[in-house]
């Protein structure tokens, strides 16, 4: 609940993520920082800001690992006219080998942890109370369908 997401939305709520042509060689797990702030966007009912770029892996625990393609991303991102990129700490050789001209003013931000990036890259105000948008009957909260298919009755009592 310290960044704004209901207990009821890990409690009641399951989450499935459908990357389409899974089968299709990636060049790595980049986009794992991104993935993770749009479930954050869900989650909260809070925006991602449009002029930010970020690129990571993301460990279970958090902990942003460094990618390749640095250089590319970078470029991308400013002929786009993004305004400001979060990339992983360990990647700031690679920023360090692009010409200062090239970078211009593209502001650029490194990342160690994933929580380091939530307020940075969500915007201030909740399109909904996450609250509410997650909110769970009474009904639903007694009767959950278990593991093995069969409605199994849960206690709502701490």
């Amino acid at each position: 609940e310290t960044v704004g997401i209901p207990e009821e939305a890990f409690k009641y709520w399951d989450l499935h993520i459908h990357v389409p042509a899974g089968a299709v060689p990636k060049d790595g797990p980049s986009a794992g920082v991104s993935l993770m702030s749009a479930i954050a966007s869900i989650f909260t009912q809070r925006k991602v800001k449009g002029t930010i770029a970020l690129t990571g892996e993301i460990t279970l625990r958090g902990l942003v690992l460094p990618v390749g393609g640095i250089k590319e991303k970078v470029l991308a991102a400013k002929r786009a006219g993004i305004k400001q990129v979060f990339l992983p700490k360990k990647n700031e050789k690679d920023v360090a080998e692009i010409e200062k001209e090239v970078i211009g003013n593209l502001k650029i931000n490194y990342l160690e942890r994933m929580e380091e990036l939530l307020d940075h890259m969500l915007e201030d105000k909740a399109e909904n109370d996450p609250k509410e948008f997650f909110k769970v009957s009474d009904a639903h909260k007694n009767s959950v369908t278990g593991k093995n298919g069969k409605q199994e009755m849960v206690s709502t009592s701490k």
